[in-house]
C-alpha cells in the first residue's frame, strides 16, 4: 500500500494515478467525494476525465471499508481521499474515530496493489475553530495510522513527490 500525501493542489492524485496505472488493470477508483454544489461538480468531472479510460468509478464518500471488501484481489485500487471521506463521516456526527481505526485496520492488510491519497492538513495555522480544530486532529491521526501501515509514503510537494518511507 502506498499513501500519497500532500497539501492542496500538491499533485496527489495524478501522481497517485501515474503509479496505479503502473500496475496492470483494470484499475478501479474508489471516490469519496460527494458534489454539493457545482464547483465539486466541476472538480469532480475533471478527475474523471483525467483519468481516461479503462478506470471503474465507485463512489463510496462513508462506506469505504465495504467497498474495498467488494473488490477482487489483486486489482489495483486508488483510494481519493482519505480527507473527504473523514469529513463526510464528521458532518454525518458518526463515530468518526472508530470508523478511522477500523479503515486503518483494513488498509494495513491490502488485497492487491492500493493507492491511497489524502491531505496534509497539519502543517498551516491553527484553525480558529473547533470543528475545523477536531478535523485537523482527526486527520493527523488518520494519515499517522495510515502511513504507518503503508510499504511506501510520498509527500508531494508543487507536483513532486518525495519519498518519506
Amino acid at each position: 500500500m502506498t499513501l500519497v500525501i500532500g497539501g492542496a493542489r500538491s499533485g496527489k492524485s495524478a501522481h497517485a494515478e501515474t503509479l496505479a496505472t503502473a500496475c496492470r488493470g483494470p484499475w478501479t477508483y474508489i471516490a469519496t467525494a460527494q458534489a454539493y454544489d457545482d464547483e465539486m461538480r466541476e472538480r469532480i468531472a475533471l478527475h474523471r476525465a483525467r483519468r481516461g479510460e479503462g478506470w471503474t468509478t465507485v463512489d463510496a464518500p462513508l462506506d469505504l471499508v465495504g467497498a474495498l471488501a467488494a473488490l477482487p484481489d489483486d486489482r489495483p485500487v486508488l483510494i481519493d481521499c482519505l480527507t473527504l471521506w473523514l469529513t463526510n463521516h464528521m458532518l454525518a456526527e458518526h463515530d468518526f474515530e472508530a470508523e478511522s481505526r477500523h479503515l486503518a485496520d483494513v488498509l494495513s492488510r491490502p488485497r492487491g496493489p492500493w493507492f491511497v491519497v489524502s491531505n496534509e492538513v497539519g502543517q498551516g495555522i491553527v484553525p480558529d475553530n473547533a470543528l475545523a480544530r477536531r478535523f485537523r486532529d482527526a486527520a493527523g491521526r488518520l494519515n499517522q495510522q495510515v502511513a504507518a501501515a503503508a510499504d511506501t509514503v510520498l509527500l508531494m510537494v508543487a507536483g513532486l513527490p518525495l519519498k518519506v518511507k
